[in-house]
């Protein structure tokens, strides 16, 4: 009888010490249920009290299955805190109460004692307080940085943590990067906190994970499952996402998904679920896409991407027999962004991209990624397959913008500069039909801003700023800038709005 054979067994039922071959013990285990039967080497702890017949887990081809995961969470869990969000929503408690009511038509018969809701007095528009989230996330360094999803703090204007001793701390946000749905905000407290790290392997289908987080505000909730697939496409963009089948619900978002040895192998961010709760599917962001954004978002608060300008789609098999491509592979280009990096490079509609920097390209996901992945402002190869032969482009890569620009790009609308500050987004003059070149010309409004409460609307222009002539968007920023650096609260703007001039004086957040 060999060493692994000669391992002791105690029963759940009549506590005899029996000898048993391991392959029978793993059935036992199978078929009768964890209580059943325990395998593996003693803890050194247990041996010293004696207690050398409890064992820590079954020995399989991989190691030790643990048959408790008490000591892991033990570790981890105070590293992991509970997201609380207040953003600039509203709404009266009588919509609180009586949100998700569907509009009934007039001869229903509960349409009556549904419109006496609308006139409940709770209803008063002057009793309307904010609206509050919650979300999980995790502490990455002792000094109180903590990741969590995008989504979680999305609009943001109070953010707090609470910690698993039930303490909460105010936080502010660092940066947040709506692509892949990940945040970084800092715990405003100076005192030292218990970390995680993210895993430096990948997680591989069927591995263990922890879910540790905030569901339905239940702080501290740890549940466990398997890594069920890896490369999920969910439809939010070029990234892949890890499947895990650990519970996860409302609340857990941004929470950390572990492996056995407490590191961080994903970011919970979503859930496929026809009923709005758990039914076993769950994604994650992957540690190593998430530790290049949380990087980036620590060292600058946005994360910079490169952008090619350019609409695409997958090579079927038919396409690519019609192109002459020996293989579907490629992302090809259906449309480019009006004075795109692209477009102003030579690359035309109808061009097969194939490779990136000499790295052949699978699909459109793949290019998205790879050209995602390149520095802004750095000039790529990008090989193109057109009229049956490879060529070679060089492309000046521009800064990927966020979705509201983007959007404008592809209708063909000028960009302007988004002035956050002011709660106003300009373009030069000249750019804009029938206007003088003086000046820059306000493109949009933001309606909860200072700006729209003083009256500015789009086709203003603005003539000065802080005293200083204005004649590019450059001279906007650097008058915000310049105001800033004196510790001013406002900021002095003249305005043209049509053939009358005026003074503004507008607010700026001062950080």
């Amino acid at each position: 009888m060999n060493a692994i054979e000669s391992k002791w067994v105690k029963t759940a039922g009549n506590g005899i010490k029996l000898k048993k071959p391991l392959a029978l013990v793993t059935a036992a285990l199978l078929g009768f249920g964890l209580a059943s039967a325990v395998v593996g080497d003693a803890p050194k702890s247990a041996m010293a009290q004696g207690l050398s017949n409890q064992y820590s887990g079954v020995r399989t081809a991989s190691g030790i299955a643990p048959l408790s995961f008490a000591d892991l969470v033990e570790r981890v869990r105070p590293s992991v805190v509970s997201i609380n969000v207040k953003n600039g929503n509203t709404r009266t408690a009588a919509e609180d109460l009586f949100k998700g009511i569907p509009d009934l038509p007039d001869d229903h018969p509960l349409n009556e004692f549904f419109k006496r809701f609308q006139q409940d007095p709770r209803n008063d528009q002057r009793n309307r307080r904010p609206i509050l989230a919650q979300g999980s996330g995790f502490i990455i360094s002792e000094d109180g940085y903590v990741v969590t999803n995008h989504h979680v703090i999305d609009k943001a204007s109070e953010i707090s943590v609470t910690l698993d001793d039930g303490k909460k701390l105010e936080a502010k946000l660092i940066g947040s990067d709506p692509r892949t749905d990940l945040a970084l905000v800092k715990i405003s407290e100076n005192r030292k906190f218990p970390t995680v790290k993210f895993a430096s392997e990948q997680a591989r289908v069927g591995d263990w994970v922890l879910a540790v987080g905030n569901p339905f505000g239940l702080g501290g909730t740890v549940t466990a499952g398997i890594v069920s697939a890896r490369g999920r496409d969910i439809g939010s963009g070029p990234y892949d996402y890890l499947q895990i089948d650990a519970a996860v619900n409302r609340g857990n978002s941004g929470g950390p998904a572990f492996n056995l040895k407490g590191e961080v192998v994903g970011v919970n961010s979503a859930i496929f679920s026809p009923s709005g709760g758990n039914v076993g599917i769950a994604f994650a962001i992957p540690s190593d896409l998430a530790k290049t954004v949380i990087s980036q978002l620590r060292s600058t608060g946005s994360v910079s991407r490169g952008w090619l300008g350019v609409t695409i789609q997958n090579v079927t098999e038919d396409i690519a027999e019609s192109l002459g491509l020996e293989t579907p592979k490629g992302a090809m280009v259906a449309k480019l962004t009006p004075n795109g990096p692209a477009a102003e490079s030579g690359i035309e509609v109808g061009d097969t991209i194939v490779e990136v920097n000499g790295d052949e390209i699978r699909d459109s996901r793949d290019l998205a990624r790879k050209v995602a992945s390149l520095e802004p402002n750095k000039t790529a190869r990008i090989t193109v397959f057109r009229d049956g032969r490879e060529l070679d482009v060089a492309v000046r890569l521009g800064l990927f913008p966020d979705r509201q620009k983007l959007a404008k790009l592809e209708d063909g609308q000028p960009l302007g500069t988004d002035l956050e500050i002011l709660g106003l987004t300009i373009a030069p003059a000249k750019e804009e039909s029938g206007l003088s070149k003086d000046g820059v010309v306000i493109t949009e409004v933001n309606p909860k801003s200072g700006a729209a409460d003083k009256g500015l609307k789009a086709g203003d222009v603005i003539l000065e700023i802080g005293g200083q002539i204005v004649s590019k968007p450059d001279d906007v920023e650097q008058g915000v800038k310049s105001a800033k650096d004196k510790g001013r609260k406002a900021v002095l703007l003249r305005i043209r709005s049509g053939e009358e001039q005026r003074f503004i004086a507008l607010p700026l957040k001062i950080s």
